[in-house]
């Protein structure tokens, strides 16, 4: 774009109120992206493949005799392959969300919108829907002419076998993720025998068609205006962030021309304008007028452009991941300290994160004391405070559990709750008693450690502290 001279004042551009409502209000025009082969478009096929594969795979997966992945929301039990998850662990969902907003960060900073052209389920399933669009309608020019051709039996029947297979896909999509939360299987078996729960059909039913309207007919305009990562993205770029560019000063003055022709006489950049990156951009941008936040990083024009570049003879990278900084001959800085930073951060809590949930014990114990009644004095001289406790078991097996208490000389339980037997998942409440000779407490208020053990295996160890009351003479 050519900038104003010193002797010449700036063109000023009138912009009407007709025109803003036009922009605003105007009709969305269908975006036919055109099937593009090469680098890029294989790791992104690669990356849907597997998140798809990791989706609809995984409820099917059995483990320990029950389902290796299954959240289940009555009995608040989490199964994740050889681990269960309890409301109580809710602290490693907090944790996992912090890593998911700090890899965002981590991502976006070292490769500008990577998370939404390789990633995001928006673009996975978009990808899965025009894959079968493409197999039934043909590449782009025979789904525009399609979709122009007046209306007939050959057009209705198209139409209706991909919308056909794109309803069977959004269904099959919303059983998997129903079958989540309520084990696939008896989900499976209970649709074929039309005896579905009410909650199960709904969100069977909802999930489906928000698949359905999101990959097959709002498709980018989910990327453009409803999902607020393009709106804040700016805000983590930087001069040495990888973005996709086009090289202006490569490409430019832009124009057709043969294979043979010599540039400099023709006065021609290596931009042939045959249009193939607009043509494959899923949102229907044009690369070549700079950075723009629709662009979601998907890498189609840089494949599409270095075939071009093939045919014609001329060197790679006319459009290709760089920074502003590289492009402008700047030098270039990805690896710098933010990255750094977010990085060191980012490793460091998936490391506290996986070693936590290894070293975390499959029981939970609280003790809490009776406040009504301080202490009793019993038959046999001693001194007994009361107490309330909360066992629960959080391991897949019955355990049964030794109790031990110290802190004070001669500290004893109750002969009948030395030993306690809880189910697997099960919570109990249970009232427990402390004995002590008064003349081994020495103070108001003494510090005690109660242990609970597991008799089959001494690993599974918790000890809390409470507090032993008496009035000493």
């Amino acid at each position: 774009m050519s900038t104003p001279s010193k002797h010449q004042p700036p063109t000023e551009v009138k912009i009407s109120v007709d025109d803003v409502q036009k922009e605003l209000y105007a009709k969305r025009q269908k975006i036919y992206p055109r099937q593009v082969h090469g680098l890029f478009a294989f790791l992104k096929n690669l990356s849907g493949a597997i998140l798809l594969g990791i989706f609809y795979l995984f409820p099917w997966f059995t483990w320990d005799d029950r389902q290796a992945v299954l959240f289940d929301l009555p009995a608040q039990q989490f199964y994740i392959f050889g681990l269960v998850f309890w409301p109580q662990d809710l602290i490693y969902l907090a944790l996992l969300l912090i890593i998911a907003g700090l890899a965002l960060f981590f991502f976006t900073t070292l490769a500008g919108r990577l998370w939404c052209g390789f990633a995001c389920p928006q673009t996975v399933w978009t990808d899965s829907f025009l894959w079968m669009e493409r197999i039934v309608e043909g590449d782009r020019p025979q789904r525009m002419k399609l979709d122009k051709a007046p209306f007939s039996a050959k057009k209705f029947r198209i139409k209706a076998t991909k919308h056909t297979l794109w309803i069977v896909f959004s269904l099959f999509t919303g059983l998997t993720f129903v079958g989540y939360f309520s084990p696939i299987r008896e989900l499976s078996m209970n649709i074929l025998d039309w005896s579905l729960g009410g909650w199960e059909v709904f969100w069977l039913f909802f999930y489906g068609l928000a698949t359905y309207g999101n990959a097959g007919w709002l498709r980018e305009q989910i990327c453009i205006y409803m999902c607020p990562y393009a709106r804040f993205q700016s805000s983590m770029f930087d001069k040495d962030t990888m973005i996709i560019a086009y090289d202006e000063e490569r490409g430019e003055p832009r124009g057709s021309r043969k294979r043979s022709d010599d540039l400099k006489e023709k006065n021609l950049g290596a931009c042939i304008n045959c249009t193939l990156c607009v043509q494959v951009c899923p949102t229907g941008i044009d690369i070549r007028d700079g950075l723009q936040y629709q662009c979601i990083s998907c890498s189609a024009c840089i494949d599409v452009c270095n075939d071009v570049m093939d045919k014609m003879k001329y060197p790679r990278g006319l459009i290709r991941y760089t920074t502003e900084h590289a492009l402008h001959h700047e030098g270039t800085h990805v690896f710098r300290p933010r990255v750094f930073v977010y990085g060191g951060i980012l490793l460091a809590l998936i490391l506290g994160l996986f070693y936590s949930i290894a070293d975390r014990l499959p029981i939970d114990v609280d003790i809490i004391r009776d406040r009504t009644n301080l202490y009793t004095e019993t038959n046999s001289g001693h001194i007994k405070n009361t107490y309330m406790l909360r066992l629960m078991n959080k391991d897949k097996d019955n355990h049964d559990y030794q109790l031990t208490a110290s802190g004070i000389d001669g500290l004893t339980l109750e002969k009948n709750k030395a030993v306690i037997s809880v189910a697997a998942g099960e919570m109990l409440d249970l009232p427990i008693s402390l004995l002590a000779l008064p003349d081994a407490i020495k103070d108001r208020s003494n510090v005690v450690h109660i242990t609970v053990s597991a008799t089959d295996n001494p690993q599974i160890s918790i000890t809390e502290e409470s507090s032993f009351l008496y009035s000493t003479p």
